[in-house]
């Protein structure tokens, strides 16, 4: 009885339950992290700040989420988690108070061809279901109006055990699939060139194939000219018909060649199979100039690229097919979905509605369902990926994200914070990390890394309120009120480029004259037409160089110095000054530590468990053999050069016993893009993305050229980072180039000589001019969203 009294009296709100409100990290040392411990209050907005490198990724993602992500894998059986990713535990001594986190990063959607807006979102599944019910004539199950499933038919006989007996029994069975089966639901046909393959006017012997890999004696021109049908003396446009066949699409045949059984096959098939079917991206460059030459995809004639079938066109509502819905902008979808009055499937319908009005709400309403997944923006990939959690009913949970404001014009920033503070709201952790001070002034609880980055970052500088990190000091609040002014002054143009009747995409007809020789900024909201009027209407070839958003592709083997080509000249100098093989002072050649195979570190597969990586005792982490570290140039081995900064290396490579002009052009352009902390020999797989995006800059700024194209090079930069990238783009103007630059950040475009504002609106709203003129002019004349929000900015 005593003890119901005091249970009763026991006040609610001194709950133990209640006193989990904190998620306490403790001793993180993920990459460069140094020891951190912080406190995130739970059910609040955070917001991690710092410049680009200074470890927000390495605390939030690979500490905080990568645990949680973790440990709610661990509750799986050992069976299910064989077939699930297997993560380590993040270097950290304590991690408590976590909740399920739901990661939202800027990975970009996977370029599959198959993958469109729809099928990423599950909106196209709902989709196929409404058809499926709806749809007149009714030819079948959602598989019937599916691209990615193909119709096939079978019969035969099948033996099962029944009572004791085998029996014998006649089967038949039929799947109607949506599928193309010309183009098999890709949409687009890969027609060769035959010219860019071979030289009719030559014989075989005379080297006709112009096919990268087939000329001269090897192998693959040998498999041609001593198959015995045709005459290999002959010039390949004497050739009958039959001959012509067996050389470009014979069927596979066995043979013997010189003494070798081998398979003959067409050369047209041949190269389908050995070039075509590989990712663009992972070909080697001569190889891809070839592809790019020589492949032309140009929209199936069967589907007129719908990528679906007669069968599945041909079932409609009111009307509408499915494809003409995919094609639709997804805004109009949402309003003729709502139009629909059928009680038999209002729950569909409902949920349908829903998942396209997140869509609109969240500034994505330009989109179609069938847009390839492969062509969205960082910005746009990842906004997607929100849209599943919208309207979840989940609480308590950790939302983390990345930048979700990059890609988006000013105007569209206070929708996305709404829908930050309306996540929180409904009593989830949000973890945002984020440069623009437009998020940051949203936050309930701030906290600044630095106070540099690389090995110079890693620590806490400031905790607290944003009102404290204004007078906190930090790098961050120092410039947090920053406002780039408006030039007093403009260069003037040295030419014109001329565009003319531009219609990629949602474009109208675009008629634009870009000035060259100075700095122009093409802006407009998501979605308004900017990367179709340049990446689109600007020829992408001799002169003009051309940084676009796709990410950087790199195995841990792949550091700052292979990917800049840095490391072939320091080869080539400790070859040269030793006297042996440039290839030993490779750790993915001959150079490697036998022990580990070059990667410093020895992996133990344990299964389901997170593999353990151990440093490599033979090398010590140092991935050479130890013969080759006997080997030294300027007094340094090649590990240690690896293990240098740019800045170091900079002055290494300057000037000394180790001057190599090369190398040292390569790291001034480092240090040109505010890389010069980065170590050269650091694996890619540990940058930041802002990181990424710079390496590549400076990669390209080697390119000879006389128009730099760049796509929102401010993405994943820090405000101190920008004055850095303006200075970087004012040195290519005054040096005689032409930059044209894709940007949202209104320091850029207060920067810039000349504005291109597209709109007014997004998708079918927009792509037309509404502004041309300079930065002073459009703030004047505030005639535009973009003119408004700039004049807002400089304070005008």
């Amino acid at each position: 009885m005593s003890m119901a009294t005091s249970t009763d009296t026991q006040s609610p709100a001194s709950h133990v339950a209640d006193s989990h409100d904190l998620i306490r990290v403790h001793g993180a040392r993920e990459n460069n992290l140094k020891d951190v411990s912080i406190e995130i209050p739970k059910r609040r907005l955070t917001v991690f700040t710092g410049v680009s490198g200074s470890g927000k990724s390495s605390l939030v993602f690979d500490t905080i989420a990568a645990e949680s992500q973790r440990l709610i894998n661990e509750t799986y059986s050992a069976f299910v988690q064989g077939f699930m990713p297997t993560l380590a535990r993040p270097e950290v001594d304590v991690l408590e108070g976590l909740t399920t986190a739901i990661i939202v990063d800027q990975q970009r959607m996977g370029a599959d061809p198959r993958s469109t807006v729809g099928t990423a979102t599950d909106a196209n599944a709902l989709l196929r279901i409404l058809f499926s019910r709806l749809g007149r004539p009714h030819i079948g199950s959602p598989k019937a109006f599916s691209f990615n499933v193909a119709s096939i038919s079978g019969a035969g006989a099948v033996t099962v055990e029944r009572a004791g007996q085998t029996v014998k029994e006649r089967r038949s069975f039929s799947i109607t699939g949506g599928m193309c089966p010309r183009c098999e639901g890709r949409g687009t046909v890969t027609d060769l060139d035959l010219t860019q393959l071979y030289d009719d006017s030559k014989s075989l012997t005379e080297g006709a194939i112009t096919v990268p890999g087939y000329k001269g004696g090897g192998w693959n021109s040998r498999l041609y000219v001593e198959s015995g049908f045709f005459d290999p003396d002959k010039p390949i446009r004497e050739y009958t018909e039959k001959e012509l066949h067996d050389f470009l699409r014979r069927e596979p045949t066995r043979m013997k060649i010189a003494g070798i059984n081998m398979t003959y096959e067409g050369l047209i098939p041949r190269i389908r199979k050995s070039m075509l079917a590989k990712d663009r991206e992972a070909m080697q460059p001569h190889i891809r100039e070839f592809v790019d030459r020589a492949v032309a995809f140009t929209t199936c004639s069967a589907c007129d690229g719908t990528r679906l079938n007669e069968g599945a066109r041909s079932s409609k509502i009111e009307g509408i097919s499915i494809a003409d819905a995919c094609a639709m902008q997804i805004s109009d979808l949402a309003a003729w979905v709502r139009g629909l009055d059928e009680p038999s499937v209002a729950p569909l319908l409902v949920a349908l509605g829903d998942t396209l009005d997140s869509f609109v709400e969240i500034g994505l309403g330009y989109l179609s369902l069938d847009r390839p997944a492969g062509t969205l923006s960082g910005g746009e990939a990842q906004r997607t990926r929100m849209i599943r959690h919208l309207g979840s009913s989940l609480t308590d949970v950790t939302y983390v994200f990345d930048e979700p404001t990059t890609g988006l014009h000013p105007h569209d920033i206070q929708r996305m914070n709404d829908l930050l503070l309306r996540l929180r709201d409904k009593g989830n952790t949000v973890l945002v990390v984020e440069h623009k001070p437009e998020v940051i002034a949203i936050a309930d609880h701030v906290v600044d890394l630095g106070p540099g980055a690389g090995t110079a970052g890693g620590t806490v500088c400031f905790e607290g309120t944003v009102e404290g990190l204004r007078t906190g000091g930090t790098l961050t609040g120092r410039h947090f009120d920053d406002r780039a002014a408006l030039k007093e002054t403009v260069r003037t143009p040295t030419g014109m480029l001329e565009i003319r009747g531009a219609t990629t995409h949602n474009l109208r007809g675009v008629d634009v004259d870009i000035p060259l020789g100075v700095l122009t900024v093409v802006t407009g909201v998501a979605g308004s037409g900017k990367s179709s009027l340049v990446h689109g209407s600007i020829p992408a070839g001799t002169g003009v160089v051309s940084v676009d958003q796709t990410a950087i592709r790199g195995s841990r083997r792949s550091n700052p110095a292979t990917y800049t080509g840095l490391l072939d000249p320091i080869r080539k100098a400790f070859a040269k000054a030793n006297g042996v093989k440039p290839a030993l002072f490779s750790a993915n050649s001959e150079g490697a530590c036998p022990t580990c195979n070059g990667a410093g570190v020895v992996y133990t597969d344990l299964a389901m468990m997170a593999g353990v990586a151990t440093t490599c005792e033979e090398c010590d982490g140092r991935r050479f053999a130890a013969s080759v570290l006997d080997h030294h140039l300027g007094g340094r081995d090649i590990s240690e050069v690896l293990a240098m900064s740019v800045t170091e290396a900079e002055e290494f490579f300057g000037a000394g016993e180790a001057h190599i002009p090369a190398a040292h052009r390569i790291l001034q352009r480092l240090v040109d893009v505010g890389l010069g902390y980065l170590t050269i020999g650091q694996p890619l797989t540990t940058l930041s993305g802002g990181e990424r995006q710079r390496l590549k800059l400076a990669t390209h700024m080697a390119e000879k050229g006389g128009v730099y194209v760049l796509d929102e090079p401010t993405a994943g930069l820090h405000l101190a980072d920008v004055e850095q990238l303006l200075a970087l783009l004012d040195r290519l103007v005054d040096s005689g180039k032409s930059v044209i630059v894709v940007e949202h950040h209104q320091a850029v475009m207060a920067h810039a000589d000349w504005i291109i504002d597209l709109g007014p609106g997004a998708g079918h709203d927009g792509g037309r001019i509404v502004f041309e003129g300079t930065p002073a002019d459009l703030v004047t004349a505030r005639s535009t969203l973009t003119g408004e929000h700039l004049a807002a900015y400089v304070g005008a």
